[in-house]
Order: structure tokens, then C-alpha cells, then sequence
């Protein structure tokens, strides 16, 4: 890459790290909770219930706190920002959110009454009826989730990763904490469907304090909170949020269908499909957290500066850049999970005197195997997403997933049909991982129609190197880990000698890939250390400066 070119490429992978480490801590913390919960409920029907409830607040937190309003407001509030300062960002930001707690108080107030004439007209014993309670109690959260995305997009705007980024970590700490006394006292509550309403609860107050959390630092950048609710609708800002929002509420509402779906669908063809759903997805998204959407989260406020600014070449390098650190990322988690899915499942969920027996870890193993292949695709998609919202266009994105909602739907009904019973889930999650590469390519295509277009040859030979070294590594690993359990024999029933050998494998594969890449992608290795080193040499001056 020339010297000038570089000078102009934004340093991405430097926010990212903030994001990444902030993400990271949620992400375990995530994965430790559901190791609690399968200790506790293992694939339990009432454990999918659980997750099926936990569906539609979740829907609504990606719909409006981090989906259609975040992609709608941050472009808004970056242009306001700009050419009018910040006192009037600060108007819009206190008018966004009067209007999201007054429509949002309205739809959960209507769902909480939707259900109890939906529990009258189920028939008695139906298992449609066990979410029922759970999400009485969870649809408030939706609310609470939604203003707390809100000021995270404020923050991300104005360069201020860190704690937003941890904010997620607030659910997690909450969960666990209502998690333990549970195990601990296991006749707490009385049973599990109780136990369960009590983690109901620790997540309605988790929204809350996700929202407390933030105003401290929001304070410190100079807001302060006007109650401006008179004549909201007349301002243009707000009217070229909801234009925004709208079809932008439609994509991102077909993608949240499709999730919904995912698991009605799951929880129609077994019942302890969605649970098994869950595990797999919650490993899957430790390294797509970590890195995809802490690239997603980086560059959608970067792609709205970029763009209001018209520097579109800027803009290019930038989505160029992202595709190839993406790529030397996650190709290898990819495959890495792909070929040792039995054996990281095991390892993380099976306990002693826990639920999650035998068959709970073939189910889980299977859907893991199935989302594995996905991690580069998703990723790409939360790049390419980013890019039309950046430059203020809603629709493209609309159109293509409302194309592959089609798609998704007729893949996972297939899928339950032909497939025998324990299988039925993978094509689900499979369904999702083609749907997702469709809907990336689409994109991609259209994104070519734009002047930020991303060159494939500056991309596709960085890629390939990901993808040989990548399949190198995985068969390292999965050689490592048949030798470390050859050589363990029987004492891979214990739970230490089963994660110092997942250990070691993870090790090998880490070292087997580094080698690889130094010696076909050294360029991209040393790109991405060069935007770590810009990253840290910038805050020294910002420091330096204050």
C-alpha cells in the first residue's frame, strides 16, 4: 500500500481493540451465565421457553437500541454535531429519547395485555403456554434496553468506545448474580420454573442499571437532559430520523423476524432445540462480539463522518481494510470451531451433577458445527451494513433482506421436514449461515454501485492467505486434540485434564496459524500492528494535549 494511502486509511483496528476488549468481558461473562444455566436447566423444555421469552425484548433491543434507531440517529446527530454544535445535538438526543420511551412504553404496555388472552386460548398443557409468564415480566426490559442502546450510539459518536461498549456487561453481572445463589441453594425458589421468573426479574432491573450506567459519562460530554416534547414531530431532525428509521425499522425488523422464526420454528420441531440453539450461539458469539461487532459498532459513526465530509476514496480504504483484518480474524475461529465443536461444548457446558448430560452436548455440538461456518460470513455482513447507513441509505439494505427473508424461511421449513429428529436445529442454524451468505454478496454487488466501492482484488488475495492458513491451523488442532485425548485415556472424564488438553490445542492452533501468516500475509499482519501503534500514538497526543 503506497505511504499516502496508508496516511489516509483510518485507523480502525485501534478503536476496535477498545471495543473488542470491552466486548470480550462481556462475551465471557455471557458464556459463563450460560454455562450456569445448563448447569441448572440443561435443555430443558423450560429452558427454551426461557429463551423464547427472551426473544422479544431482545428483538426490540436490536430493532431500536442498536438496529433501526442507531443506524437512523448516529448519521443525524453526527451531522447536527458538525454544522450546528453541540448544543443541538444535545436537543436531538433529548428529543429521541422522549419519543422512544412514549412509543415503547405503548407497545410493551399492548404485549403484556396480549397475553393473557393469548394464554385462554392456547389449550391446557400446550407448551406454547410456558413463555407466557417469563415475558410478562421481560417485556419492560425491551423499554429499559431500548434508551440504553440510545446513549451508547451518543457515546460511540463521539469516540467514547469503552463504556459502551461494557454496558452490555451490566446484564451479564446481574444474571450471574441471580444465578449463583441458585445453584448454591438449589431448593431456592422451589422449582425451576420459579427459579426462572426470579431471573426474570434480575434481568428487568439489569435495564435499569444499564441506563444509570451511562449517564455519568454521557453528563461529562456536556448533556444535560431538556424535556423538549412540545412540537417534536415539527423538528426536521426528528422527521429525518423516522424517514431513515422506517425502512431501516423494516431491514432490520426482517432480520429480527428471521431470528424469531429461527426459534418458533426450533421450538415447534423439539422442544429442546432452542436451548440447544442458545448454547451453540453463545460460543459463536464470543469471537463475533468480540471482533464483528466491535468492527460494526467503529465503523458506522467513522462511515457517517467519512461520508457527510465526502470522502468517499477515505471511505473505501477504510471498508477495504476492515474486509481484510476481518478476514484474518475470524476464518480461523471459523474453522477452529467447525472441526472441535464436541470438544469445546464438553468442555465448556458438561459439569458433574449438572443437566447438561449426554445428550444436551450432542445437540449443542451439532448446532455449533452448523453456526461455525458463519462467523466470517456474519462478520462481513456487519461491515457491509455500516456502509449504506453511513451514506444515509435505508432502502438497499431493506430490499435485499427482505429478498432473504424469503429464503430463510423456506430453507428452515425444509429443513424441519427433511431432516430426521436432532438434526431438524442444524438446518435451522445452517439456514441462517446461507441466508447470511446471500444477503453479504447481495450487498457487496450493490455496494459496487457506490463510490466507495470496495476493490475485490485489494481484498480477495488477503482472504484466500485466511482461508489456506486458516485450514492448516484447523487440521493442527483437530490432530492435537485426538493425540491429547489418546494420551489422557480415561482421565479426559475429569474436567481439569479436559480444558488443559482444549488448552493445548487452542495453543498449537494459535502458534501453527501465527507461523503460517508471517510467512504468506506478513503485509497484513503488519497492517494491523500499524493501526494498533497510530491508535495508541493518537490518545498519547489527545492526553498529552488536555
Amino acid at each position: 500500500m503506497p505511504e499516502a494511502q496508508t496516511k489516509r486509511s483510518h485507523p480502525i483496528l485501534g478503536s476496535v481493540a477498545v471495543v473488542s476488549a470491552m466486548t470480550a468481558i462481556s462475551r465471557v461473562l455471557g458464556l459463563v451465565r450460560e454455562i450456569a444455566m445448563g448447569y441448572l436447566f440443561g435443555t430443558s423444555p423450560l429452558k427454551s421457553a426461557f429463551d423464547m421469552a427472551f426473544t422479544t425484548p431482545n428483538l426490540f433491543r436490536r430493532l431500536f437500541g442498536e438496529g433501526a434507531l442507531s443506524n437512523a440517529f448516529v448519521p443525524v446527530f453526527n451531522d447536527t454535531l458538525l454544522t450546528e454544535g453541540k448544543d443541538e445535538a444535545w436537543r436531538l438526543t433529548s428529543r429521541v429519547l422522549i419519543a422512544l420511551t412514549g412509543l415503547l412504553s405503548v407497545i410493551t404496555g399492548l404485549g403484556i395485555l396480549a397475553t393473557y388472552p393469548l394464554a385462554r386460548i392456547l389449550p391446557e398443557g400446550s407448551r406454547w403456554l410456558l413463555p407466557l409468564p417469563m415475558l410478562r415480566i421481560m417485556l419492560p426490559y425491551a423499554l429499559l434496553i431500548c434508551l440504553a442502546g440510545t446513549i451508547s450510539g451518543v457515546l460511540n459518536s463521539l469516540g467514547k468506545f469503552a463504556v459502551s461498549s461494557l454496558t452490555p456487561s451490566i446484564l451479564n453481572l446481574f444474571w450471574l448474580g441471580a444465578l449463583i445463589p441458585l445453584i448454591l441453594f438449589p431448593n431456592l425458589c422451589g422449582n425451576s420454573e420459579n427459579q426462572l421468573l426470579f431471573l426474570c426479574f434480575a434481568i428487568l432491573l439489569a435495564g435499569l442499571a444499564q441506563i444509570l450506567f451511562q449517564l455519568p459519562t454521557l453528563h461529562r460530554q456536556g448533556f444535560r437532559f431538556a424535556f423538549l416534547g412540545k412540537g417534536i414531530f415539527r423538528d426536521a431532525r426528528i422527521r429525518r430520523i423516522l424517514a431513515l428509521m422506517g425502512p431501516a425499522a423494516i431491514g432490520m425488523g426482517v432480520i429480527q423476524i428471521n431470528v424469531c422464526l429461527d426459534k418458533l420454528l426450533a421450538y415447534w420441531a423439539d422442544t429442546a432445540a432452542p436451548a440447544a440453539l442458545e448454547y451453540a450461539e453463545r460460543i459463536t458469539y464470543l469471537p463475533l462480539g468480540m471482533f464483528a461487532t466491535a468492527f460494526m459498532t467503529v465503523l458506522l459513526p467513522t462511515f457517517s463522518r467519512q461520508a457527510s465530509s465526502g470522502a468517499f476514496s477515505e471511505m473505501r480504504e477504510t471498508l477495504e481494510r476492515a474486509i481484510r483484518q476481518l478476514g484474518l480474524i475470524m476464518t480461523p475461529c471459523s474453522l477452529a470451531l467447525l472441526v472441535l465443536a464436541p470438544a469445546v461444548i464438553q468442555a465448556i457446558y458438561a459439569f458433574k451433577g449438572g443437566r447438561f448430560d449426554a445428550d444436551s452436548i450432542t445437540l449443542s455440538a451439532r448446532a455449533l458445527a452448523a453456526y461455525a461456518p458463519g462467523l466470517l460470513i456474519f462478520s462481513l455482513q456487519k461491515v457491509f451494513q455500516p456502509a449504506f447507513y453511513g451514506m444515509q441509505d435505508v432502502m438497499t439494505p431493506l430490499k435485499v433482506s427482505l429478498a432473504c427473508l424469503a429464503l430463510n424461511v423456506t430453507l428452515n421449513i425444509t429443513s424441519i421436514i427433511l431432516l430426521p429428529v436432532g438434526w431438524k436445529h442444524c438446518g435451522i442454524a445452517g439456514s441462517t449461515v446461507l441466508t447470511s451468505l446471500v444477503n453479504s454478496a447481495c450487498l457487496f454487488i450493490l455496494l459496487r454501485r457506490k463510490s466507495c466501492s470496495p476493490r475485490l482484488g485489494r481484498m480477495l488475495p488477503s482472504l484466500i492467505k485466511s482461508l489456506i492458513g486458516a485450514s492448516v491451523m484447523a487440521l493442527a488442532a483437530w490432530i492435537a486434540w485426538r493425540t491429547g485425548c489418546r494420551l489422557a485415556g480415561e482421565r479426559m472424564a475429569d474436567k481439569p485434564v479436559q480444558l488443559t488438553v482444549l488448552g493445548a490445542t487452542v495453543i498449537v492452533g494459535i502458534a501453527v496459524y501465527a507461523c503460517l501468516m508471517l510467512i504468506i500475509s506478513r503485509q497484513d499482519l503488519l497492517d494491523a500492528i500499524q493501526d494498533l501503534k497510530r491508535s495508541r500514538k493518537g490518545k498519547r497526543a489527545a492526553r498529552s494535549e488536555r
